[in-house]
Order: structure tokens, then sequence, then C-alpha cells
């Protein structure tokens, strides 16, 4: 039977496409560069009898529609929950434990007045994650030349949205507004007196992203990480047992009996353009394989400046994707260890709920500032931000008994060094310097590292095709939002060439394992092929 789709890219949102594509009757086939399904979501051993999850590290934003759609937990698929949701060390011997149930006590640790503001704030943020998190299974309006007729349906679109917005509170409107534009910093200003406060919320305005809490824009990045879930529970944070592998070895599974085929170890060359139309693809090993349609889960930028050739896309299109903006400061390692560590704020190596959740060293917004504007001078910060996460405690099958793995997900490292150094010559140096960052709030944890992985920017961008060690796979300023994702006149999921689609992160409504470029893709494609899902 002839193919009718070829997607480009085994990662999660490469698998829930073809998923639904399959679903709607589609022959389907995936090709991937790597020897494992799953992209930046897999786990492997890194350490003899440590495994963890190498890239993507932790659960929340990953669609519950989706989830249900592809039936995941009838494939294997087990989402824990975290027993706390952050856990912030300060040097001064004081801690902030944040959950369901309890951060509003732990803020009257170091404020009554942000203990007062912490309900108003939480509502006012669920109120627009609520709002936000409708959209996330929709293409956005998107701008398109032709008139009225042409651009008739995609008004339908703007007026539903609108719709939904005005009836919004004047008040959410500000706080909306507010998000979309100020530096969470300024946005935070305005509602904690606090810096330890601050900084366990604005954590999150930087994950992903190289840039200073200060830098406008920066609230929505924090935003961005309120619209997820965990089995039911809007804002909570889990883990899959056996690591984020587990995620798409079950879309994979899932995507088998819907008939797709999935080819491994296949690099893509080239997408074949004829009679200016995607036609299929060219393999590094010197294969064809030739198809109705084309859809791509790589990094816009990889896509249309490496595998399309340039003559196929318009000049601005392909000017303007040059410029796409990539690049996240992420440093990422993984770690085998043979004891908990032990935090001198809150000693003890038997497993406590803080072990459980994700571990932040940056005390104030202030020092991920200074972290920010160090790796813009020198390459890397040298009081680097280090979020920890200690998977093997709530999933004991990850390491041998008695002992854990942890996740570093490090900030600040600007993605490219400067004087044209390269990271393979200072990636051992930099991993040092996390863990002995790590020690310095839990001593004796430098001691305890038995094995470690790293992976640098450059490292992410070889094995993942994370561009810049991207792993959002562009930014999420306000220039590479929404209708602007990839750019103007493209969010609807298609490209400029015909025939060939986007279904990964770069495309609304944008990082994270979420499955949702991926679901709404499909139905950019079921459409133009006159399929109908469900």
């Amino acid at each position: 039977m002839t193919t009718d789709i070829l997607i480009v890219g085994a990662g999660h949102n490469g698998l829930v496409c073809a998923f639904y594509l399959a679903s709607a009757g589609l022959k389907v086939k995936l090709v991937e560069k790597r020897d494992v399904v799953g992209g930046a979501a897999v786990t492997e051993e890194f350490h003899p009898g440590f495994r963890n999850s190498v890239a993507a590290y932790t659960v929340s934003l990953l669609n519950p529609k989706v989830i249900a759609d592809m039936n995941l937990s009838a494939y294997g698929l087990t989402v824990v929950e975290r027993r706390a949701s952050n856990f912030l060390p300060h040097p001064d011997g004081r801690y902030l434990l944040t959950g369901p149930g309890r951060t509003e006590a732990e803020i009257a640790k170091f404020s009554a007045a942000d203990a007062a503001a912490y309900p108003r704030y939480s509502e006012a943020i669920d109120a627009i994650a609520d709002v936000l998190r409708d959209l996330v299974l929709k293409a956005p309006p998107n701008l398109v030349e032709g008139g009225l007729i042409a651009g008739w349906p995609e008004l339908v679109k703007a007026g539903g949205l609108a719709r939904r917005l005005g009836r919004l509170p004047l008040a959410r409107k500000r706080v909306l507004f507010d998000l979309f534009t100020q530096s969470a910093a300024d946005f935070l200003d305005g509602w904690f007196e606090s810096d330890h406060v601050k900084a366990v919320f604005g954590f999150d305005s930087i994950v992903g992203a190289f840039a200073s809490p200060k830098t406008p824009g920066t609230a929505y990045v924090q935003l961005h990480h309120c619209f997820g879930e965990v089995n039911g529970k809007k804002g909570v944070w889990g883990h899959a047992l056996g690591g984020m592998g587990a995620i798409t070895q079950a879309m994979a599974e899932a995507c088998r009996a819907k008939g797709v085929e999935i080819e491994t170890g296949a690099a893509v060359r080239e997408i074949i353009v004829e009679r200016n139309r995607a036609q299929g693809v060219a393999l590094a090993d010197g294969r064809s394989l030739r198809a109705r349609g084309v859809v791509s889960n790589l990094n816009p930028r990889l896509l249309f400046a490496s595998l399309v050739p340039a003559d196929a896309l318009p000049a601005d299109f392909l000017a303007r994707i040059r410029r796409w903006k990539c690049g996240s400061g992420t440093f990422r390692m993984n770690v085998a260890l043979s004891e908990l560590p032990s935090f001198t704020c809150l000693p003890g190596r038997a497993i406590g709920d803080h072990h459980t959740s994700g571990i932040i060293i940056a005390p104030t917004l202030s020092y991920m500032d200074r972290a920010y504007h160090d790796a813009r001078e020198f390459g890397w910060s040298r009081k680097p931000i280090v979020e920890m996460l200690i998977p093997s405690t709530l999933d004991p099958s990850l390491a041998p008994k008695g002992a854990h793995v942890a996740s570093l997900f490090c900030q600040h490292v600007a993605p490219e060094l400067p004087d044209g150094a390269s990271w393979d010559d200072h990636r051992d140096e930099v991993a040092d310097l996390m863990i002995r960052t790590v020690d310095g709030y839990a001593p004796g944890f430098a001691r305890s590292v038995v094995g470690r992985q790293i992976n640098s920017p450059l490292d992410l961008e070889r094995t993942f095709g994370l561009v810049g060690g991207d792993i959002f796979h562009g930014a999420l300023s306000l220039d590479q939002l929404f209708s602007a994702r990839p750019m103007l006149g493209y969010a609807d999921y298609r490209s400029p060439l015909r025939g060939l689609y986007m279904c990964g992160s770069g495309t609304h409504p944008g990082g994270g394992v979420t499955g949702a470029p991926g679901h709404n893709a499909a139905r950019a494609v079921a459409r133009d092929f006159r399929l109908r899902l469900a």
C-alpha cells in the first residue's frame, strides 16, 4: 500500500500525530534518526545499573485528551505524583517546600503579607491558565492573504477567541496582559515582597529560556509551566514509572496498533520536492521514500534551513526562519548516587517529601539574573542555577537498591561559547561546577556521585536535534508565540511548501512534553485529506 504520510522524527509529537492520522485511516510511516523512538523523551541506562530520563525529565504538561485518546495506560504508562512540588533551600539555613496544602504556611515563614497574598495570586494564575489551557488543542488564528473570503475562517476563529477572553473580568484581563508583556520579576513584584518567595515561583520563568527573570516576556514562560495536570489534578507534577521513555514507548505501541510503521536508524538528508510539492524524503543511506504528504517533528530552523531545498521556499520566509530564535541555556546531567543528599537546611538521608520534589538551587531572582549575565559574558554562570529531581525516590526500578538517580537541569550556560570555544572542551569543567553547586547546599553530594552523563547544549543539538540546546524548539517570546509560531501566516501547521506540515514544539502551543502540536497538526493534515478526526 502506498504511504500517505511520512513523519520525520519519532519524538512524542511525531508519535501523537501518527496515531491520529492512522486512526483516521491513512497509511503512516515514521522515520527516526536515532535507534530508539521518543526524541528527547527517552529512558536510557547511563551507568551500570542506573537508568534515567536522559533529556526531558518530568511530567505535567502531557495533555489529558492525548493520554485518553491513545489509551496510554493500557500500554503500561503510569504517572506518580510528587509528594511536594518544589523545594528551595537557602544558604541562611531556611527553606521553602511548596505543594498542595502546604504552600501558604511555608510562605508565612518568610512573610505574613505574602502568605495572605498567595491565595489571590494562585486564584488569578489558575483562572488565566484555565483560559489558555482551552486554547492548547486549537490552532491559533492564522493570517492569510486573499481578502475576506480566504480569511473568513480565520476571522471566525479569532472571533471565538475574542468572545472567550471577553468573558474574563476586567481584573483578570489585566493579569493576562501583565503575563504576556512583563518580566517575571516585575510581575511577581506586584504580588510578593519576599525575595525567597519570588524565587520559588520565578524559577519557572527561566526554565528552557536563555534569559534573566528580569527580561520582558519571561512572565509568560512562567505561566506556560502552569498549564499542566497529573492524574486529573491541575498544577501537579509527577514522574512516569520507568522514566520519560515509558511515555513514548506506550505511544509507539499505540501507533503500531493502528498500523503505523516506525523505522529507526533512518536519518533524513533532504525533503524531496517535485512540482512545487513535498513528495517524500531522501535518507542518509541513499534510499528515497515517497508519500502524499510529509510532516516534520523537527525544529523549524533545522527543517527549512537544512532539509528543504532553498529554492523551494519564498526568500522572505527562508530569511526569517533562519533568524528563528533558539538556545535555551540548558546544560543537562544525569548522575548515579550512592545515597540521597542531606541538605544543610533540612538534614537527613531517608526519603523525605523534599527529595521527591523539584529541588531548586537558585535562592533569589537577583541570583538568577546574575547567572544569566555571567553566561552571556563568560559562557557559563560562575554561580549557576540547578534544578535537581531524584525520580528514584518514587520509582525504585531506576537504580540498585539503596542507590538513586538524579536529573540535574542546569542553567545558565551560553548555547555558543564566546571566542569560538567548543563545548566539547569545557563540558567536564562545567559539570564539576554544577555538582559543586549542589554540594554547597548538601555537603557530601559530590562524594556520593558514582557516575554521570553530561549533555551540553552542543550534545543536546547533536543527539536530539535541539538547536542550540533549545528544549522548546524555539524561544517562547512574544514574537514566537500563538499566531506567530513559527511565523505569521504559517501558524496552522502548514508550510509554504505544499504537502509539507509541521508538528513539533516549534508550533503552537510550544515546548514541553504536551502532545498538543502533534494533535493539532494531525487535524490540519486530516482536513486537507478530507478526513475527520475524533
